[in-house]
């Protein structure tokens, strides 16, 4: 019975697997998605955090102000979450002649990697985090989606030990000219 167990695991992980998504699924869709191009000036966008059974935990928004100089910028992101909790992260990030991107933060451990192709840009890094007093690393795999050349859709999964327990949707609208995050939380 056990072995019988462990087989149909295996086979489901492997089905699993095999419907993973690819940056490659998105080569031929529109709009196209430029890093550079979206993450220039400043920004405002709203987001929403999940555990791993969907509920909501947390609600949050974020100003950024994106700066470049050739293909080296710098995102500086000021969260605002409804609990009152404000956070900053400074990303630097490097696009390459191959288009692939790299980039570092504070939190982030090692290099974050990314690549994008037609409408979709995937980002991959580990995130430390900390709760209650103790710092933990997740897996983040972030993908991003251009709608137009104002909105965009990020869905982000977070993952510890590859189980998903957490995911992030944030919506990003560069027409919007409202007021700051802090005045909105």
């Amino acid at each position: 019975m056990t072995a019988l167990k462990v087989l149909a695991l295996s086979a489901s992980l492997a089905v699993v697997s095999g419907c993973s998504t690819s940056i490659d699924d998105y080569r031929d869709t529109t709009p196209t998605f430029s890093l550079k191009s979206y993450f220039d000036g400043e920004l405002t966008a709203w987001g929403i955090v999940q555990d791993y059974s969907g509920k909501l935990t947390r609600r949050f928004c974020v100003d950024i102000i994106a700066t470049w100089q050739g293909n080296s910028g710098q995102l500086h992101e000021s969260f605002y979450f409804n609990d009152g909790t404000r956070q900053t992260r400074i990303w630097n990030v490097n696009i390459a002649p191959d288009k692939s991107v790299t980039g570092t933060a504070g939190d982030v451990v090692g290099q974050a990697t990314g690549q994008s192709q037609g409408s979709a840009f995937n980002w991959q890094y580990s995130l430390t985090v900390p709760i209650d007093g103790t710092e933990y690393d997740f897996a983040i795999d972030d993908w991003m989606y251009a709608l137009d050349d104002k909105r965009m859709m990020n869905r982000s999964y977070m993952k510890k030990f590859g189980v998903t327990v957490a995911e992030f949707s944030i919506f990003f609208d560069k027409g919007a000219r409202l007021p700051s995050c802090e005045s909105q939380m």
